[in-house]
């Protein structure tokens, strides 16, 4: 890990990218000797795998990992619940 001032970062910032590309290298960069920047290789997102997920569950065992939701899960609380002092 590297670590540069805003102003060096400014000036070597081609190099600094190379680095950061090329070795995978994390460069961290400073104003007034606190970190405010990470320059890290970017990395392609590809949202959630739901496939995936059941493959894995399924390998460990669990069918089912929400055997039973209620058809009024997302219903709001009756009011004698909300009203109810916390004890």
């Amino acid at each position: 890990m590297t670590t540069v001032t805003i102003q060096d970062a400014q000036e070597r910032l081609a190099e600094l990218t190379r680095r950061v590309e090329e070795a995978g290298e994390k460069v961290v960069v400073t104003r007034d000797g606190r970190p405010v920047v990470d320059l890290v290789p970017h990395r392609e997102t590809h949202g959630l795998n739901l496939d995936a997920g059941r493959s894995l569950l399924k390998a460990r065992g669990i069918a089912a990992p929400a055997p039973f939701i209620a058809d009024d899960f997302d219903e709001p609380l009756p009011e004698d619940i909300l009203l109810r002092p916390l004890s």
